[in-house]
């Protein structure tokens, strides 16, 4: 009896899933064949499909309004799309046509700000939260969009001596501010408490001394932020509820203070077997603020997210060949791909997150136990998955046959570009591969063509000094 991979995949999970499906034994990716996109484009590349970003923009929003309509509660909800996560103009075009506010964190975050607003993209009373270190620079580029018309900024303070920063460059301007809470780390963290914001036993005194009464600061938003994302554990729920104590105890001090910023994000699928209750967890969030509220007799707060990794991580993909498999000794086989891992999924290599990784075609093939390799000369240029002991279960397939094995990473729509440094030098000048984008027509009909082609020798040599 033939064991194929489609066998393995179908009794392990279930599949089809959302936007993985099969046309023959081909992979589709929201519809579109992938097998057509290699015939047209070779590989490896890369690319975005943007429709699937304001499907989760849609989907948040969604639930966010339908636990407010059914908790009666009295706060408005606010999206907001952090720039950092990806900061190609595709995107976050894209991103703004579904109504996003956008979050910044560094100085150039604001000249791609004021770009937008140039190009007509956004108007002056966009919502934007500005986090991260506040550099002099930093700030005085925040304080100039102020000063040209942008009406609501809210400078999310990281620390205490930030204030005293902005007091002495902005002057008479009345400034809008938030505070962000140092958080506890999880216990297998290298630290205890996180290095951004400023710590809850401070926060109180910090508003005594420093904000009250001064007529020009007005504390509108307390901000904390799970680096491991809004997730239905123990830890989460105590840095949660220990932050909702914090906004209690400072809008009793501060009428002004009306908001409340759940930083951190949802998780996103990263595997075949991901489950998560969105629905549930919204639904707790809102009822343990309104609950609360209630007992204390204050209004409930506007609640603001700031989704990056959840906004665009599902949107991306990078399409590989394997040019050769490899058997190094009796027990592991080696399936090596036409470009870099490290340099193209960073992700992987340097915090060890996972991603969906499925072969595009040979789903009818029996399958075999394998590592995937890239071709830099580090030892480090690998990927493995734990769902399978360490190793990836990939079909088999004999070195004459004539359609070489295609494989795809899926969901890496977030950061990657960023961290491995979009169009600049590469490990080992492995280049960039080549960026397509996918969209579809008002009629539905797939529209899909090339950002950026691969990167040339020509190219990096410039930016070396070589070419002048």
């Amino acid at each position: 009896m033939k064991n194929t991979y489609f066998d393995l995949i179908e009794q392990t999970y279930y599949f089809p899933q959302e936007g993985l499906d099969l046309r023959g034994d081909s992979l589709t990716f929201h519809g579109i064949s992938l097998k057509h996109l290699i015939k047209k484009y070779g590989t490896p590349f890369r690319f975005i499909y943007l429709p699937k970003i304001g499907d989760q923009i849609k989907k948040a929003r969604n639930l966010f309004n339908k636990a407010i309509k059914k908790n009666n509660y009295k706060g408005k909800y606010f999206y907001c799309y952090c720039t950092k996560c990806n900061h190609f103009s595709h995107v976050i075009t894209e991103a703004l046509k579904h109504n996003v506010n956008l979050e910044t964190s560094s100085a150039y975050d604001i000249d791609l700000i004021l770009n937008l607003f140039h190009d007509k993209k956004i108007d002056k009373n966009r919502v934007i939260v500005h986090n991260g270190y506040k550099t002099d620079e930093y700030l005085e580029k925040i304080l100039n969009l102020q000063q040209i018309g942008f009406k609501n900024n809210i400078i999310v303070l990281d620390s205490i001596n930030e204030l005293k920063r902005i007091e002495k460059l902005s002057g008479d301007m009345k400034i809008k501010i938030g505070i962000r809470m140092a958080i506890n780390e999880e216990s297998q963290s290298a630290y205890y408490t996180s290095r951004l914001g400023i710590r809850n036993t401070k926060i109180l005194d910090f508003y005594k001394d420093s904000i009250e009464g001064k007529e020009n600061i007005e504390l509108k938003m307390l901000h904390f932020f799970v680096d491991s994302g809004i997730k239905d554990s123990l830890y989460y729920w105590g840095e949660f509820q220990r932050a909702l104590k914090l906004y209690v105890d400072l809008k009793k001090q501060c009428e002004s203070l009306d908001s409340f910023n759940l930083g951190g994000g949802f998780p996103i699928r990263n595997h075949l077997g991901f489950e998560y209750n969105y629905e549930y967890m919204i639904n707790e969030i809102i009822s343990n603020i309104k609950e609360t509220c209630t007992n204390e007799k204050l209004p409930e707060p506007n609640i603001y997210t700031e989704f990056g990794k959840y906004t665009v991580g599902e949107s991306g993909a990078i399409i590989f060949e394997v040019l050769e498999q490899k058997q190094q000794n009796d027990t592991e086989s080696w399936y090596i791909i036409n470009n870099s891992l490290m340099n193209t999924i960073p992700d992987a290599w340097s915090i060890f997150e996972k991603f969906i990784l499925l072969p595009i075609n040979k789903w009818n093939n029996e399958y075999k136990r394998v590592n995937i390799g890239g071709i830099s000369c580090d030892h480090s240029d690998y990927y493995n998955s734990e769902d399978f002991n360490q190793e990836v279960l990939m079909p088999a397939y004999e070195e004459d046959d004539k359609e070489p094995l295609y494989l795809g990473f899926f969901h890496t729509g977030a950061y990657q570009d960023s961290i491995s440094g979009y169009g600049g030098i590469k490990h080992c000048l492995i280049p960039s591969p080549k960026h397509v984008i996918i969209d579809r027509d008002d009629k539905g009909n797939i529209v899909d063509y090339v950002y950026r082609n691969e990167q040339s020798a020509a190219d990096m040599f410039k930016i070396l000094g070589y070419e002048k």
